[in-house]
Protein backbone atom coordinates (compact mmCIF):
# COMPACT_ATOMS: atom_id res chain seq x y z
CA UNK A 1 0.00 0.00 0.00
CA UNK A 2 2.54 2.55 0.67
CA UNK A 3 3.55 2.94 -3.04
CA UNK A 4 -0.48 3.94 -3.54
CA UNK A 5 -1.16 5.83 -0.43
CA UNK A 6 -0.10 9.05 0.54
CA UNK A 7 0.87 8.74 4.36
CA UNK A 8 -0.15 10.96 6.77
CA UNK A 9 0.59 11.85 10.33
CA UNK A 10 -2.54 13.95 12.90
CA UNK A 11 -0.68 16.58 14.87
CA UNK A 12 -2.71 15.27 17.92
CA UNK A 13 0.32 13.41 18.42
CA UNK A 14 3.17 16.22 18.51
CA UNK A 15 3.57 18.62 21.06
CA UNK A 16 5.02 21.73 20.29
CA UNK A 17 4.27 25.07 18.62
CA UNK A 18 2.08 24.58 15.12
CA UNK A 19 5.41 25.18 13.04
CA UNK A 20 7.15 22.78 14.81
CA UNK A 21 4.58 20.07 14.57
CA UNK A 22 4.53 20.68 10.60
CA UNK A 23 8.39 20.31 10.48
CA UNK A 24 8.37 17.33 12.14
CA UNK A 25 5.75 15.65 10.23
CA UNK A 26 7.80 16.71 7.00
CA UNK A 27 11.40 15.41 8.27
CA UNK A 28 10.02 12.22 9.12
CA UNK A 29 8.58 11.46 5.68
CA UNK A 30 5.12 12.07 5.90
CA UNK A 31 3.76 13.30 2.50
CA UNK A 32 0.66 15.10 4.40
CA UNK A 33 -0.88 16.29 8.34
CA UNK A 34 -4.01 16.21 9.61
CA UNK A 35 -4.61 20.11 10.97
CA UNK A 36 -6.99 20.82 14.01
CA UNK A 37 -8.39 24.19 14.48
CA UNK A 38 -6.40 24.69 17.91
CA UNK A 39 -3.00 24.32 15.31
CA UNK A 40 -4.32 27.52 13.60
CA UNK A 41 -5.72 29.02 16.52
CA UNK A 42 -2.07 28.46 18.20
CA UNK A 43 -0.45 30.79 15.03
CA UNK A 44 -2.79 33.67 16.56
CA UNK A 45 -4.95 32.45 13.20
CA UNK A 46 -2.33 33.11 10.84
CA UNK A 47 -3.58 31.05 8.14
CA UNK A 48 -1.35 32.39 5.17
CA UNK A 49 1.50 31.46 7.09
CA UNK A 50 0.66 28.21 7.40
CA UNK A 51 -0.29 27.58 4.38
CA UNK A 52 3.14 29.02 2.97
CA UNK A 53 4.78 26.57 5.52
CA UNK A 54 2.93 23.65 3.98
CA UNK A 55 4.54 24.64 0.87
CA UNK A 56 8.02 25.26 1.78
CA UNK A 57 7.79 21.78 3.48
CA UNK A 58 5.91 19.98 0.60
CA UNK A 59 3.30 18.45 2.87
CA UNK A 60 -0.32 19.05 2.41
CA UNK A 61 -3.16 18.59 4.39
CA UNK A 62 -5.10 15.58 4.46
CA UNK A 63 -7.95 17.24 6.19
CA UNK A 64 -8.80 19.83 8.40
CA UNK A 65 -10.93 19.39 11.64
CA UNK A 66 -13.03 18.75 13.73
CA UNK A 67 -16.72 19.75 12.96
CA UNK A 68 -18.26 18.42 16.20
CA UNK A 69 -22.06 17.69 17.14
CA UNK A 70 -23.58 19.37 13.64
CA UNK A 71 -25.43 16.51 12.35
CA UNK A 72 -28.49 16.23 13.71
CA UNK A 73 -28.04 19.32 15.98
CA UNK A 74 -31.29 20.31 18.45
CA UNK A 75 -33.23 23.25 16.53
CA UNK A 76 -32.01 25.85 19.77
CA UNK A 77 -28.33 24.70 18.39
CA UNK A 78 -28.97 24.13 14.69
CA UNK A 79 -28.20 28.37 13.49
CA UNK A 80 -24.76 28.38 15.84
CA UNK A 81 -23.49 25.36 14.46
CA UNK A 82 -24.32 25.97 10.78
CA UNK A 83 -22.22 29.52 11.75
CA UNK A 84 -19.34 27.34 13.06
CA UNK A 85 -19.80 25.36 10.13
CA UNK A 86 -19.16 28.27 7.73
CA UNK A 87 -16.51 29.23 9.31
CA UNK A 88 -14.93 26.08 9.75
CA UNK A 89 -15.22 25.51 5.97
CA UNK A 90 -13.84 28.78 5.14
CA UNK A 91 -10.76 28.24 7.00
CA UNK A 92 -10.44 24.75 5.55
CA UNK A 93 -9.68 27.02 2.30
CA UNK A 94 -7.30 29.26 3.29
CA UNK A 95 -4.89 26.86 4.98
CA UNK A 96 -5.34 24.97 1.43
CA UNK A 97 -7.29 22.01 3.27
CA UNK A 98 -9.58 20.01 0.27
CA UNK A 99 -11.21 18.05 3.34
CA UNK A 100 -12.87 18.93 6.41
CA UNK A 101 -13.00 16.08 9.02
CA UNK A 102 -16.70 15.90 10.65
CA UNK A 103 -17.84 13.36 13.36
CA UNK A 104 -20.90 11.60 13.49
CA UNK A 105 -22.76 13.88 16.59
CA UNK A 106 -22.55 12.75 20.21
CA UNK A 107 -25.31 14.69 22.14
CA UNK A 108 -27.65 13.52 24.24
CA UNK A 109 -30.11 15.40 22.19
CA UNK A 110 -29.33 14.59 18.65
CA UNK A 111 -32.01 14.67 16.16
CA UNK A 112 -31.80 11.94 13.87
CA UNK A 113 -34.16 12.62 11.93
CA UNK A 114 -32.58 16.30 10.86
CA UNK A 115 -29.02 13.84 10.17
CA UNK A 116 -29.20 14.02 6.46
CA UNK A 117 -30.89 17.31 5.60
CA UNK A 118 -28.00 18.72 7.86
CA UNK A 119 -25.53 17.00 6.07
CA UNK A 120 -27.28 18.10 2.84
CA UNK A 121 -26.69 21.36 3.57
CA UNK A 122 -22.96 21.11 5.11
CA UNK A 123 -21.72 19.13 1.72
CA UNK A 124 -23.91 21.49 -0.26
CA UNK A 125 -21.77 24.33 1.15
CA UNK A 126 -18.77 22.32 0.83
CA UNK A 127 -19.25 22.18 -2.43
CA UNK A 128 -19.54 25.66 -3.28
CA UNK A 129 -15.94 26.28 -1.59
CA UNK A 130 -14.17 23.46 -3.87
CA UNK A 131 -14.32 21.06 -0.51
CA UNK A 132 -14.95 17.67 0.32
CA UNK A 133 -16.58 16.36 3.97
CA UNK A 134 -15.00 13.14 5.53
CA UNK A 135 -18.01 12.16 7.62
CA UNK A 136 -16.73 9.82 10.87
CA UNK A 137 -18.77 7.49 12.88
CA UNK A 138 -17.28 7.63 16.55
CA UNK A 139 -17.91 4.81 19.02
CA UNK A 140 -19.88 7.03 21.41
CA UNK A 141 -21.49 9.04 18.91
CA UNK A 142 -25.35 9.28 19.71
CA UNK A 143 -27.34 8.05 16.11
CA UNK A 144 -23.97 7.12 13.93
CA UNK A 145 -21.49 5.28 15.48
CA UNK A 146 -20.46 2.16 13.51
CA UNK A 147 -19.48 2.04 9.61
CA UNK A 148 -22.15 0.52 8.26
CA UNK A 149 -24.56 2.91 10.09
CA UNK A 150 -22.34 6.40 8.54
CA UNK A 151 -22.78 4.70 5.18
CA UNK A 152 -26.24 4.52 5.01
CA UNK A 153 -26.35 8.01 5.67
CA UNK A 154 -23.54 8.86 3.12
CA UNK A 155 -25.87 6.71 0.65
CA UNK A 156 -28.93 8.71 1.38
CA UNK A 157 -26.79 11.89 0.76
CA UNK A 158 -25.33 10.82 -2.60
CA UNK A 159 -22.75 13.14 -3.41
CA UNK A 160 -19.37 12.79 -4.53
CA UNK A 161 -18.30 15.57 -1.70
CA UNK A 162 -19.68 13.79 1.26
CA UNK A 163 -17.35 9.71 1.97
CA UNK A 164 -16.00 8.41 4.96
CA UNK A 165 -13.14 8.31 7.58
CA UNK A 166 -11.91 4.41 8.37
CA UNK A 167 -10.85 5.09 11.32
CA UNK A 168 -9.37 1.37 13.29
CA UNK A 169 -10.03 2.65 17.05
CA UNK A 170 -14.08 3.41 16.14
CA UNK A 171 -14.69 0.11 14.78
CA UNK A 172 -12.55 -2.45 17.13
CA UNK A 173 -13.22 -0.61 19.94
CA UNK A 174 -16.47 -1.82 19.93
CA UNK A 175 -15.43 -5.23 19.38
CA UNK A 176 -16.47 -4.78 15.31
CA UNK A 177 -14.56 -6.06 12.81
CA UNK A 178 -13.88 -5.43 9.28
CA UNK A 179 -17.19 -6.93 7.89
CA UNK A 180 -18.17 -3.36 8.62
CA UNK A 181 -16.38 -2.35 5.72
CA UNK A 182 -18.15 -5.21 3.37
CA UNK A 183 -20.32 -2.72 1.53
CA UNK A 184 -18.21 0.41 1.40
CA UNK A 185 -16.67 0.85 -2.21
CA UNK A 186 -13.35 2.30 -2.38
CA UNK A 187 -14.26 5.73 -3.57
CA UNK A 188 -16.42 6.49 -0.40
CA UNK A 189 -13.37 5.99 1.86
CA UNK A 190 -11.85 9.65 2.00
CA UNK A 191 -9.24 8.43 5.01
CA UNK A 192 -8.26 6.04 6.68
CA UNK A 193 -7.01 6.59 10.50
CA UNK A 194 -4.38 3.68 12.42
CA UNK A 195 -3.86 3.64 15.82
CA UNK A 196 -3.67 0.70 18.87
CA UNK A 197 -5.06 -0.11 22.03
CA UNK A 198 -2.95 -2.48 25.11
CA UNK A 199 -6.47 -3.79 24.98
CA UNK A 200 -9.80 -3.77 24.07
CA UNK A 201 -11.67 -1.31 26.83
CA UNK A 202 -14.60 -1.15 28.23
CA UNK A 203 -17.59 0.81 27.10
CA UNK A 204 -16.71 3.71 30.05
CA UNK A 205 -13.56 3.44 29.26
CA UNK A 206 -13.48 4.30 25.69
CA UNK A 207 -13.35 8.21 25.91
CA UNK A 208 -10.66 8.37 27.90
CA UNK A 209 -8.75 5.73 26.18
CA UNK A 210 -9.07 7.00 22.69
CA UNK A 211 -8.23 10.91 23.82
CA UNK A 212 -5.70 9.73 26.06
CA UNK A 213 -4.21 6.07 25.73
CA UNK A 214 -4.20 5.34 22.01
CA UNK A 215 -0.47 3.45 20.62
CA UNK A 216 0.98 3.60 17.97
CA UNK A 217 0.54 0.38 15.30
CA UNK A 218 1.82 -2.84 16.38
CA UNK A 219 1.90 -2.25 19.99
CA UNK A 220 -1.49 -3.30 20.88
CA UNK A 221 -3.98 -5.35 20.38
CA UNK A 222 -6.34 -4.02 17.19
CA UNK A 223 -6.00 -6.75 14.01
CA UNK A 224 -4.95 -3.84 12.13
CA UNK A 225 -3.46 -6.49 9.46
CA UNK A 226 -6.84 -7.50 8.69
CA UNK A 227 -8.08 -3.83 8.26
CA UNK A 228 -5.34 -2.76 5.49
CA UNK A 229 -5.92 -6.34 4.05
CA UNK A 230 -9.86 -5.71 3.43
CA UNK A 231 -8.87 -2.15 2.10
CA UNK A 232 -6.20 -3.67 -0.52
CA UNK A 233 -9.06 -5.76 -1.58
CA UNK A 234 -10.95 -2.73 -1.93
CA UNK A 235 -7.94 -1.00 -4.50
CA UNK A 236 -8.36 1.89 -1.54
CA UNK A 237 -6.04 4.40 -3.21
CA UNK A 238 -6.35 7.69 -0.36
CA UNK A 239 -4.59 8.91 2.44
CA UNK A 240 -3.58 6.11 4.96
CA UNK A 241 -2.13 7.68 8.69
CA UNK A 242 -1.89 7.67 11.92
CA UNK A 243 -4.09 9.49 14.62
CA UNK A 244 -3.02 8.75 17.73
CA UNK A 245 -4.01 10.13 21.11
CA UNK A 246 -1.09 9.56 24.04
CA UNK A 247 -0.42 11.60 26.38
CA UNK A 248 3.43 10.22 26.98
CA UNK A 249 4.18 10.76 23.61
CA UNK A 250 2.93 13.99 22.94
CA UNK A 251 5.63 15.25 26.12
CA UNK A 252 8.20 14.16 23.90
CA UNK A 253 10.02 16.54 21.34
CA UNK A 254 7.37 16.88 18.53
CA UNK A 255 10.57 15.10 15.82
CA UNK A 256 10.97 12.36 18.31
CA UNK A 257 7.41 11.17 18.00
CA UNK A 258 7.37 12.21 14.52
CA UNK A 259 9.70 9.61 14.06
CA UNK A 260 8.45 6.67 15.77
CA UNK A 261 4.94 7.43 14.01
CA UNK A 262 6.82 6.81 10.83
CA UNK A 263 9.02 3.68 11.98
CA UNK A 264 5.35 2.31 13.31
CA UNK A 265 3.65 2.71 9.85
CA UNK A 266 6.35 1.67 7.95
CA UNK A 267 6.96 -1.53 9.86
CA UNK A 268 2.42 -2.47 9.46
CA UNK A 269 2.31 -1.28 5.81
CA UNK A 270 5.95 -2.58 3.66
Amino acid sequence: MINRNALFLNTILLGGTTAQKLQAVADAGFAEAELWQQDVQETGGDTAGIRQHLSSLDITLTDYQVLLDFDGAADVHREIKRQQALEILDTAVKVGAGTVLVPANTERGCVQDKIVSDLQWLTAQAVERDLRIAYEAMCWSTCVNTTPAALEIINEVDSPALGLVIDAFHIFALRRTVADLADVPADKIFLVQLSDVREIPDKQQLIDIARHQRLLPGDGVFPLQQLLSCLREKQYQGPLGLEVFNDELKKQPPADAARQAMAALRRLIV
